[in-house]
């Protein structure tokens, strides 16, 4: 009930700044006035992009602020604040034209109040912002090993610069293909240098970008509010100014329960993600949207960028026993065929998600081709057990699987756990809260431990990152610190392709190479699930489950 009173205490804050601002105004009324409202279930840390970091951060700044260029739903590269772009013929410059009708948002650190204009030296600070160590900004990581140095330590000033106000360029040490991709993540959005040197760490408070959407007010831990940005860049086809939303009301709600009675109860416009209860209210036990919820409420379902999987610590410099079974390729082998994963995305998940029978990059991203994983087969299983030395499993010692506490890991690691027991492997699943159970990971302690990767970024390269060698845990994403010769040099290789083709057909390669090598087991392939109300349009989910408000109806 607390948590209700909570929801009600930020409408009713919203509903009297909204009144407030309406009743300065002839020829409105409340009831046109158009509220996009949605809840995070989380706090948001800030509104800051160089720290957008979680979901809720990014969905948030996404409406506050823009970058480069941005993606569109079928996640291609699409012109944003950067009208074009051009790329030398060795890959290492980028020259960026900057459209010149762009404002930030009023703001009392600029001139008479008023947003100024755009240039491409604003690119040149925000850019910077983000790689100075005193900013301590997560986000460092998409140029730091990229653009242009000096030595190991001191980037080049001609990594970013500007030849005048409209062209921007940056300069790469050496080849980057997914390097545009890249620049459509948060951290490389554009900031005001005056609004930001003005209040520092404070400016996590007080955003100011040239998004569609502009911040008013802000209670943490109870309602967020921005408002329509008037003088917006973007237009619709019919040359009409975007967005189309007067404001955005955030509500921040932890019980998922609560919030899914608010939605049928038409007090909230849409919700990302279901939990185990509501499920079965949304849909059929075949997956199928059930007709009496759908004939109410609107329905997304799509793939969606995140891999689950349960990851084997590779590294044997960390193992006391060099004969560890996690460290037999067969062994492993055996434990990817003898879960049924079918079954497990069946019973578990009510066929949300789709089983993970192929490689670790979605398979909608390779487009062409599937990659090959394992299928359910015991009796492979059993003989790959038999020709590590452990006929039967006898003489292989207990295994310990290591996750989180929270629907729906636990629950698959027990299923696994029960799926293997049938061909008698033993495995203890050990429980950790999240910080503990990351950073062991990240130390090569946990040896076997359940994760997921949601793609930053729409290229296969963010996948196949956590099987390169230099990007072993804690420096990089390599949780499993999977170590191959031939996948480091395929994945240098892709690095600085430019042709499509033989850079999409490297990527099955090392993907191929990895289910091989088996240093991950493949649970299932998200899916993003989304309800709307009816009288939203224009809110298209993509694989990136991405928020942008800009192009919003809401009759």
């Amino acid at each position: 009930m607390h948590k209700i009173n909570i929801y009600y205490k930020s409408l009713l804050v919203i509903f009297f700044y909204f009144f407030l601002f309406i009743s300065c105004k002839k020829d409105n009324k409340i009831s046109n006035y158009k509220i996009f409202n949605y809840n995070q279930d989380s706090d948001i840390a800030s509104l800051d992009p160089a720290f957008a970091i979680k979901q809720g951060n990014i969905w948030a700044v996404n409406q506050l602020f823009n970058g480069l260029v941005s993606l569109n739903k079928k996640l291609g590269i699409e012109p944003a604040l950067a009208k074009n772009w051009t790329i030398s013929k060795d890959g290492k410059t980028y020259t960026f034209k900057i459209r010149n009708d762009v404002y930030f948002h009023d703001s009392p650190e600029f001139a008479d109040g008023k947003g100024r204009k755009l240039t491409a030296h604003d690119f040149v600070y925000s850019f910077k912002r983000i790689i100075d160590a005193k900013t301590a900004s997560p986000g460092a990581w998409i140029f730091n090993d990229k653009v242009l140095k000096i030595n190991d330590s001191t980037y080049s000033d001609t990594c970013f610069y500007a030849l005048n106000d409209s062209i921007f360029k940056i300069q790469l040490q050496k080849p980057y293909s997914p390097f545009l991709q890249i620049l459509t993540i948060p951290y490389a959005y554009v900031v005001p240098k005056e609004v930001v040197e003005k209040w520092q760490k404070d400016f996590r408070t007080h955003p100011v970008g040239t998004g569609a959407f502009k911040f008013k007010m802000w209670e943490e831990k109870t309602t967020l509010v921005f408002e329509k940005n008037k003088n917006y860049w973007k237009y619709d086809t019919l040359g009409v100014r975007l967005p189309y939303l007067d404001g955005v009301h955030i509500s921040f709600i932890g019980d998922r329960n609560i919030v899914f009675m608010l939605f049928k109860q038409k007090k909230i416009d849409f919700i990302s993600g279901l939990d185990e209860s509501s499920r079965d209210i949304v849909f059929n036990s075949d997956g199928s949207i059930g007709k009496k919820f759908s004939s109410e409420f609107n329905v997304q379902k799509i793939p969606y960028l995140n891999t689950e999987y349960l990851g084997f610590q590779l590294d044997k410099s960390t193992y006391q026993d060099s004969k560890n079974p996690i460290l037999n390729l067969k062994v492993r082998q055996a434990l990817n065929y003898s879960l049924n994963r079918e079954q497990m995305v069946q019973y578990l998940l009510s066929n949300i998600g789709k089983a993970g029978q192929n490689g670790m990059i979605p398979s909608f991203l390779l487009s062409k081709k599937s990659v090959k994983g394992y299928n359910y087969n015991v009796e492979k299983a059993q003989k790959l057990l038999a020709e590590a030395g452990y006929p039967n499993s006898k003489g292989l010692p207990t295994l310990t699987l290591s996750t989180l506490t929270r629907f729906p890991y636990k629950e698959i690691c027990e299923f696994a756990q029960r799926e293997w027991s049938k061909i008698g492997i033993k495995v203890n699943i050990e429980t950790l809260d999240y910080p503990t159970l990351l950073e062991n990971i990240a130390k090569g302690n946990i040896k076997f431990f359940r994760a997921s990767w949601q793609g930053d970024y729409s290229d296969p390269e963010n996948y196949m990152a956590l099987f390169y060698s230099k990007n072993f845990t804690p420096h990089g994403p390599n949780k499993t610190r999977y170590f191959n010769p031939i996948f480091d040099k395929l994945y240098e290789n892709t690095l600085i392709e430019n042709d499509e083709n033989k850079r999409f057909n490297n990527y099955y390669k090392m993907d191929s190479l990895v289910m091989e090598q088996s240093p991950v087991i493949v649970l299932f392939y998200d899916e993003v699930i989304r309800l709307l109300q009816k009288n939203i349009s224009n809110l298209e989910a993509d694989a990136m489950n991405s928020l942008v408000l800009e192009n919003v109806i809401k009759n």
